[in-house]
This record gives C-alpha cells, structure tokens and sequence, in this order.
C-alpha cells in the first residue's frame, strides 16, 4: 500500500482473483438475495454503504445535521469515530454462517460452498509460496462480499440514547446532552455494550486510529472514553463558531 513500510507485513492487502463464470454466478446469487436486504428490517437505517438510494453524502448529511441542533440548543455532544481493523478480512466464517442461516436459509447450503474450502498463496519476486486455507475474510471488490458484510455485522447493539452512522465498516457514534458527564458515560455505557458483541463476532477496533471528539460552544475538558480497557485519543474540542 502506499506510503507503507515494504517490510510490514500488516501494509499488504490479499488480492482475490475470480474466473469468469465464478463472477456471473455471484451475480444471479446477489439478485436473487438483493430483495432480502431492500426490503427486510434487519438491515439497520443507520447503515448507509452498499444499499440503493444510499451514499456517504446522506451519512454525512445525517451526522452533521444532528451536530448543528445540538449545538443551536447549547448542549454537548460527543462521539466516537471507530476503526475497524482490516474489516473485510477478518470476518468470521462460522459466525458469518450462523447469521446466513438464521436470515437467509434458503440460500445457506450455496453460501456454505461458496465461503469454504478457499486457500491462498503469496508470490514475491517469483518466489511462491505453498497453499494455506482462508478460514476468515468475505473478498474485497467481490460483488457478494459487501452484501455479505453488511449482514455480518447488521446485528450491532443500539441503544435508545445513542446516535449510529454508518457507511460500511466505518461507523460513528453520537450521543448528546446539556451535561458533558452524563453525555460522556452515556457514551462509555454504549462502549461497554458494543465491546461484548465485538468480542462475540471476532471483530477488532483499531483503537490508535479511531478519534473521540467533542462538539460544544464551550472549550470543556472531556472525560476520557475507553474501548477493550483501551483509551479512545480523544480530538480536540471542536467549538462552532457560525
């Protein structure tokens, strides 16, 4: 990846090749599921990636309208941009596999085949190595991986306080209030929630990139937030100047 150290293994991505055929059959598969996800409610409204009638500019639209009216009431808002690491690749099979069945029964004995007995291999130089099998992971610019992510991870916990945005992997998490310590442990107690079901699917933030800012007329000191017993890096306190 650019900008990467060369002798990192974490700065390469796995490369997915197809055949022909295997990515027409992809196809008929997604649109005989599309129907599923356009109009079943297990797809949670905060989720604005891979879905018709949706983009990142709605996300962004949803986001800072809800910063613009807290701030016009004078109270405080705080939230969490969270990252997940190599979010694509690290989706758990089986887990994977429990939800198909559970939401899309029909199709489990074909999605089974279709997410088993995979394997990889690296080339570098010329030099390739033996085949090792892919236990994790849905392929990135497949046309069913993204379907198959946003079911992954459709069942994220909510909570009546608490604000969700997401485009894909990338969520944020706001909540509010005129008290910038209740607005805080709110936001913990959701962190705390969240991190149960992240353990329970295998899926890991990234806690040195995600961000905790702050938005409020008044420069007020935050109180620190935490996610798996780590400390979120909080951002500076973004004053609205109008």
């Amino acid at each position: 990846m650019p900008g990467k150290d060369p002798k990192d293994v974490k700065s390469y991505r796995p490369i997915s090749l197809s055949p022909i055929i295997a990515k027409l059959l992809e196809k008929l598969i997604l649109r005989r599921i599309d129907p599923d996800f356009t109009t079943s409610d297990w797809i949670p409204r905060h989720q604005f990636g891979f879905r018709q009638a949706h983009s990142t500019i709605q996300r962004c639209h949803r986001i800072t309208h809800t910063i613009l009216k807290v701030i016009n009431n004078k109270e405080y808002l705080t939230s969490v941009f969270l990252d997940v690491s190599q979010a694509f690749d690290r989706v758990w099979h089986p887990g994977l596999l429990y939800k198909v069945k559970n939401r899309l029964s029909t199709f489990f004995p074909l999605l089974k085949s279709y997410l088993s007995n995979r394997q990889f291999r690296t080339r570098i130089k010329g030099e390739v190595s033996t085949l090792f099998p892919i236990n994790s992971g849905v392929r990135q610019g497949s046309v069913l991986g993204p379907k198959l992510y946003l079911l992954f991870t459709s069942d994220r916990p909510q909570a009546p306080n608490v604000m969700i945005g997401t485009f894909a992997d990338d969520p944020v998490i706001l909540t509010y209030h005129t008290d910038v310590l209740r607005v805080s442990s709110c936001l913990q107690e959701y962190l705390n929630i969240l991190q149960i079901w992240l353990h329970a699917w295998k899926i890991k933030i990234n806690e040195s990139k995600s961000t905790y800012p702050t938005f409020t007329l008044q420069r007020v000191p935050s109180p620190s937030i935490y996610l798996n017993n780590v400390e979120i890096p909080p951002a500076t306190t973004v004053k609205y100047l109008g």
